[in-house]
């Protein structure tokens, strides 16, 4: 059953205007371990798609706070909730600290896509229960 969705659009200016302001610091503040090494790798490479990558992460942190219910209050932060890539190159939500356990507690499962274009990003969460999860717990 779904439980929740959540949509987001990012404008790519607004994220490399916070990057000129604030420096790594945004970065730092947005993604989670795994995600900072992407980005660092991405960025060395070419400062475009580490932009874009650091743009859909934070993209889909809104979107998956959304399809939660609880937008950006604990237990979720922005560090709590990466978005990593599987080999396939499939995006999905990997959870840490109290998010992980108050996401679990619910028995939900999270489904997210990102896309991008010359200066949008987009994402799209919903998440589900699983069949044998508990009914009672709400967000």
């Amino acid at each position: 059953m779904v439980v929740g969705i959540g949509t987001d659009i990012c404008d790519l200016r607004r994220i490399t205007a916070v990057l000129a302001r604030k420096g790594d610091r945004f970065a730092q503040k947005v993604l989670g371990p795994a995600e900072w090494q992407v980005f660092q790798a991405r960025r060395a490479r070419e400062e475009g798609r580490g932009l874009a990558y650091l743009a859909t992460r934070f993209s889909a942190k809104e979107s998956f706070s959304k399809a939660i219910g609880l937008g950006m209050h604990m237990p979720m932060t922005w560090r709590a909730c990466e978005i990593l890539n599987h080999p396939s190159g499939q995006p999905f939500v990997r959870l840490s600290g109290e998010l992980a356990d108050w996401f679990a507690a619910r028995g939900w499962r999270a489904h997210v896509t990102l896309s991008d274009e010359t200066d949008y990003v987009v994402s799209f969460v919903v998440v589900e229960t699983a069949a044998d999860a508990p009914a009672s717990l709400s967000p």
